[in-house]
């Protein structure tokens, strides 16, 4: 196991069978003392909710944005400011089920939406290139925050999603309030993943070598190939979290997109250089390619237990989030931190408004 120092800052923290603490408070179910914020106000502590508490979602919308008609979930009130939750691979809007009430509660408006190639999300046009590079996805997410008139939001994102919510605080910092990254700094350089990791990183990657291959594609084109390859990454990259098979097929649906194969196909092959972007995003990918400073206030969340995260809490890229910024890690939680930790991953989000 990783060797980890005591943070001096908590977050309230979840019960029940994934109940977790921060590294050097293990035992304590939630922060013994809430932040506080210019002038000695207290910052409000999420209350403790047990993970799995909620199944679905209240509302489901759709709005066209950009190249998409995007379906999403939205809770709390109309006018609230603004929190954007941002869903990774195999994964989907599920994974803030437990999260969008508790931030509702603290009277946020909070948008869930599918990502392209996910869920009820559509390309408007059959003739669109169906490409998953990253500056694509965080385009999406502008594009929605025009459509809903969402001048800056609070951005929080794990997977894909902290990729997608970094690129959008690192190129575009006047639409972002806030900002927490589950794994910290994830921004990918293209020349970069060309050198090797060390063998037991590269084995933890296995699917993004099985997708370059036309086996993998094959494979995720394939129904049941496709349920099982996912149903198998939740397993192993969330090795303490006891969900139920009922959690997983809520999930699973989102997988039924038409484009999803396509999406995820694309993704990992272009993050390895092996399949083409749109000529239209260049721009954006020759900034992203610098590893552009992150100045929104940040929270970085580091699961204890996921297969990716780095050692050194948070060192490998702290330098990257040159505003206000702290980092956690959670103890006993693996890579789907939102579904496993949810009052955690509210309270971070709380926390950060507050910076």
């Amino acid at each position: 196991m990783i060797s980890r120092r005591t943070f001096s800052k908590t977050a309230g923290l979840g019960t029940g069978a994934a109940a977790l603490s921060l590294v050097g408070l293990q035992g304590l179910p939630h922060a013994s003392a809430a932040p506080r914020k210019a002038g000695g106000t207290p910052t409000p502590t999420v209350p403790a909710l047990t993970p799995g508490t909620h199944t679905s979602f209240a509302k489901l919308r759709h709005v066209r944005a950009g190249v998409l008609d995007v379906g999403y979930a939205e809770a709390g009130p109309a006018h609230g400011p603004a929190v954007i939750c941002l869903h990774g691979w195999p994964y989907d809007i599920h994974s803030y089920v437990d999260v969008a009430p508790l931030l509702a509660e603290q009277g946020y408006r909070v948008i869930v939406p599918y990502l392209r190639g996910h869920g009820s999300t559509r390309f408007l046009s059959s003739r669109t290139f169906r490409n998953a590079q990253q500056s694509a996805i965080a385009l999406d997410i502008i594009a929605l925050m025009d459509a809903l008139k969402i001048e800056n939001a609070l951005l929080a994102g794990f997977d894909w999603g902290s990729r997608t919510a970094d690129i959008i605080a690192a190129l575009w910092p006047e639409r972002v309030k806030g900002l927490v990254s589950v794994s910290g700094y994830l921004i990918t350089n293209v020349d970069a993943q060309k050198k090797p990791l060390a063998p037991a990183a590269e084995h933890t990657w296995w699917y993004q070598f099985y997708f370059a291959t036309e086996r993998g594609r094959l494979a995720m084109e394939d129904k049941t190939d496709r349920h099982d390859l996912c149903r198998l990454v939740w397993d192993t990259v969330s090795p303490t979290w006891h969900f139920d098979d009922a959690t997983f097929e809520r999930t699973a649906r989102a997988f039924e997109n038409p484009d999803y194969a396509a999406i995820v196909i694309h993704n990992y092959r272009w993050r390895l250089g092996l399949a083409d972007g749109e000529r239209r995003y260049d721009r954006y990918e020759k900034q992203l390619a610098t590893r552009p400073t992150i100045s929104v206030p940040t929270i970085t969340l580091d699961p204890e237990r996921d297969p990716f995260t780095a050692p050194g809490n948070g060192a490998s890229y702290r330098d990257r989030f040159v505003g206000p910024y702290e980092h956690r890690t959670l103890s006993g939680i693996g890579h789907n931190l939102p579904q496993e930790a949810p009052t955690a991953f509210a309270q971070a989000v709380v926390d950060v408004d507050r910076f």
